[in-house]
């Protein structure tokens, strides 16, 4: 059963905040299209190593925030997002037991798959879809990947951060 994303851990919701923080930074023209996708990275991370803490309704509260931050149809985000959750979920075990560089894997094709629900929705809006490069910031993503559970499974690991 999932937490009440109110009861989670103070570095847990900054961890997130941080996601949707790097999301929104200014980046130079030419590193727009490959802006790694910060908050589905941290929330992938804490969804596969704290599955009983984070879940269903911390990605759509987060994807709700995401909205109002990007400005886009409200729920576009919580549905990429919730999404995001469900794909791993259905893989938490295969993750869990492979290597970082399976782990990559399998997330760059979780992020692909979010990223097409995203440009999808984008379309029903009215935007204009991009080509090939709306997959870009799932690959620099996956390639993330090691470096971000590195860093968020020290942040685990020194602040005792354990499941139930």
């Amino acid at each position: 059963m999932n937490a009440s994303p109110l009861r989670l851990p103070l570095p847990l919701w900054l961890s997130l905040f941080c996601g949707l923080l790097l999301d929104i930074v200014p980046l130079p023209d030419f590193m727009q299209p490959g802006r790694p996708l910060w908050l589905a990275l941290i929330l992938s991370f804490w969804v596969l190593y704290l599955p009983s803490w984070v879940g269903f309704f911390t990605a759509f509260v987060l994807g709700l925030f995401a909205d109002v931050l990007f400005g886009t149809w409200f729920g576009q985000h919580a549905l990429v997002l919730l999404w995001l959750v469900f794909c791993l979920r259905l893989a938490e075990r295969r993750l869990l037991r492979s290597t970082l560089w399976w782990q990559s894997q399998w997330l760059l094709l979780i992020f692909a798959s979010a990223q097409l629900i995203h440009l999808w929705l984008g379309v029903l809006g009215g935007s204009r879809p991009a080509l090939l490069s709306f997959l870009l910031p799932a690959f620099i993503s996956a390639v993330l990947w090691p470096w971000i559970f590195l860093l968020l499974r020290g942040l685990q690991r020194r602040l005792n951060l354990v499941e139930n």
